[in-house]
C-alpha cells in the first residue's frame, strides 16, 4: 500500500466548544464503519453511550481524554481522534479516530495518526495502544501504521460485547 498524501488539512486541539461537530461527525461516521461488523441495536446502544454531549464533555474533563480536530484545505471538519494516558506510566490510548467517509482514502487517517503519535511522544509517551473489532476492515489500516496485534479483548458495553483486538505500538 502507497502513502497517500493528503490535501491541505490543519489539526487542532479540540475543546468542550467543539462537541457538537465532534457529534456531527460521529453521526457521518459511527453507523458507516460499523454496519457490517456489528448489529444496528449494538450500533445505536453504542452511539448512546459514548457519543451524546454529556458523555463526552465527561471523557474531555473528568477522564483526561484529549481530543484532536482534522480541518480539511476549506477549514471544514474531516475528522477527529482522542487519546488518553493509561496507568502504565508512557503508555497511551487511542481512544477514537474517525474520518468522514468521504474524506477516507486521502491520507487523512495517517495524518491524524501522525498528530496524535506526536502528541503522545511530546507528553513522554512511548507505547500507544488501540482496540479494534476483529472484524473491522481498518486492521489493515494500523497495521500499515506499524500497530501489532498484542492481545484480544472482549469488553461488555451494556447488552453487548466488543471483540476486539488490542494493537499496539512502540514509538521510537
Amino acid at each position: 500500500m502507497s502513502r497517500v498524501e493528503p490535501t491541505s488539512a490543519t489539526i487542532r486541539a479540540a475543546t468542550t466548544a467543539d462537541i457538537p461537530t465532534i457529534v456531527e461527525l460521529a453521526e457521518a461516521t459511527w453507523e458507516p464503519t460499523y454496519r457490517f461488523i456489528i448489529s444496528k441495536e449494538q450500533i445505536d446502544y453504542m452511539y448512546r453511550v459514548i457519543y451524546t454531549p454529556a458523555s463526552l464533555q465527561r471523557q474531555m474533563t473528568e477522564q483526561g481524554h484529549q481530543f484532536l480536530l482534522l480541518l480539511d484545505a476549506e477549514q471544514q471538519p474531516g475528522g477527529f481522534a482522542s487519546y488518553s494516558a493509561k496507568e502504565l506510566p508512557g503508555a497511551y490510548h487511542l481512544n477514537k479516530i474517525y474520518i468522514l467517509p468521504s474524506n477516507q482514502g486521502q491520507g487523512f487517517g495517517q495524518l491524524l495518526l501522525g498528530a496524535v503519535e506526536t502528541a503522545v511522544r511530546a507528553a513522554g509517551g512511548h507505547i500507544l495502544e488501540l482496540n479494534v473489532n476483529r472484524h473491522n476492515p481498518a486492521l489493515a489500516f494500523y497495521e500499515h501504521a506499524g500497530f501489532v496485534r498484542h492481545r484480544e479483548e472482549d469488553t461488555a458495553i451494556g447488552p453487548y460485547w466488543m471483540n476486539d483486538y488490542v494493537m499496539r505500538k512502540e514509538l521510537l
